[in-house]
């Protein structure tokens, strides 16, 4: 018997309908979260000519959630104890726990490309001026992530309680030792022993796996807010126009924006299959990277008596170390590494180019942020270094200077440099 066409859409009817129903039921008790789906997504415009920089901040979301959900996992069998730790790690989780292994590494690879994106998407709010007025909050949001990011990952990173995890955690903590007057006893307290030990493995787990992250995930959701307030910056670094019939979404929506969703979603999709592709050949065919994200030393269980022949922090840590290990004085060299930091807050408002993209700025500005990166990434290098010659310690000296020059001249290059007539409208070409 034939079958009606009635009959044929009735299931897809039946199931359009429940979850029509389900949808409704939900919005008529939650009707809010409707309006921050809209707000923050289908009804959020971004600017038409986004580039592949601006890959970096949702990929940096993604790692989050990947670091959360494996963490998640290896507390389920990591041991606070300074008897057990190491164990727990290199035998329990990678040889008894089936696929302890890949969450390991997962994770651990997490935490290095975390900070990859993080730089790079901090570099391009530097390249486009995504800090000026009005985004100045948005920035500086970004850089207490930053900091509670820094934080987050040297706690992590003394977990394992392999050699440079104890090490590590002894030399960056007596840097507080430093500080006048008070430094014995911070030191003191903050490792709750003389010697980084049990009590300083629970408190680093219980700040690791559940204050830090809570911090984070709060600063992440006011820093995506405060953008969305304010709107997205491009690399023309103008604000999209609005025009009096607007475009073909809606009468309200600017010219030269498209909606976040489904556009760039599905834009991010790209770059998120690319960057798993790459995540994952790290994991299965090198997971250390040559000592870069799992330091060789970090595979012996910490001993107290047997001091590494180098001891230098991950590679994400290294220029700041090398800033600190350049300068002679211990107290003098803090305040240099601390100060480093804290001049990125500064950014917004030492900035006084009459043009916010380095893509409109002249020469100058373009030499001066050449300069930091390359100052940046080389101290990186001395940073990761054994620290013994004295040539590199000259030039880790100079490359400290030119990375504090960045900062402190900015106001007065900014301000000379010659300026490129900014067009009307956002540009699409790269």
């Amino acid at each position: 018997m034939a079958i009606s066409n009635d009959q044929k859409s009735a299931p897809n009817n039946i199931a359009k309908g429940l979850i029509t129903g389900a949808i409704n039921w939900f919005n008529d008790r939650a009707p809010n979260a409707g309006v921050a789906y809209r707000k923050h997504m289908t009804e959020y415009f971004a600017p038409k000519n986004f580039n592949v920089w601006y890959y970096f901040g949702s990929l940096a979301l993604l790692v989050l959630v990947n670091q959360i959900l494996t963490g998640i996992f290896l507390t389920m069998h990591y041991k606070t104890s300074a008897a057990e730790a190491f164990t727990s790690v290199e035998f329990t989780i990678m040889r008894d726990v089936e696929w302890g292994w890949l969450i390991r590494y997962m994770h651990s690879t997490g935490a290095s490309l975390f900070f990859v994106v993080v730089y790079l998407h901090m570099f391009r709010g530097l390249m486009y001026g995504s800090y000026r007025k009005p985004r100045e909050l948005v920035w500086l949001l970004g850089m207490v992530i930053y900091l509670v990011l820094m934080a987050e990952a040297f706690m992590g990173y003394v977990l394992p309680w392999g050699q440079m995890s104890f090490w590590g955690a002894k030399v960056i903590i007596s840097l507080f030792g430093a500080i006048p007057v008070i430094g014995n006893g911070l030191t003191e307290w903050i490792m709750g022993d003389y010697l980084p030990s049990d009590a300083t493995l629970n408190r680093f787990f219980a700040l690791h796996v559940i204050a830090l992250p809570l911090v984070l995930l709060l600063l992440v959701v006011l820093h995506l807010g405060a953008l969305h307030e304010v709107g997205s910056n491009n690399p023309d670094g103008i604000d999209i126009k609005y025009g009096p019939k607007g475009n073909r979404w809606s009468a309200s929506a600017p010219k030269d924006g498209i909606p976040f969703h489904p556009y760039y979603t599905v834009k991010d999709l790209v770059g998120v299959g690319f960057f798993l592709m790459l995540a994952a050949f790290i994991i299965f065919f090198e997971p250390t990277v040559a000592g870069w994200f799992l330091e060789h030393d970090n595979f012996t269980e910490a001993n107290r008596l047997v001091t590494p022949a180098h001891i230098k922090p991950v590679w994400y840590f290294t220029p700041y170390y090398a800033m600190l290990r350049v300068i002679p004085d211990k107290l003098g060299g803090v305040i240099v590494m601390f100060g480093a930091i804290i001049l990125l807050f500064l950014v917004p408002w030492l900035d006084r180019s009459r043009v916010r993209s380095y893509r409109y700025r002249g020469w100058l500005s373009k030499a001066m942020l050449a300069v930091f990166a390359v100052s940046f990434v080389w101290l990186g290098k001395i940073g990761a270094g054994p620290g013994t010659d004295p040539v590199e310690t000259q030039i880790g000296r100079v490359l400290t200077f030119l990375y504090f020059a960045f900062f402190i001249s900015m106001p007065l290059w900014t301000k000379i440099d010659k300026t490129k007539p900014v067009p009307e409208r956002v540009t699409m070409h790269d």
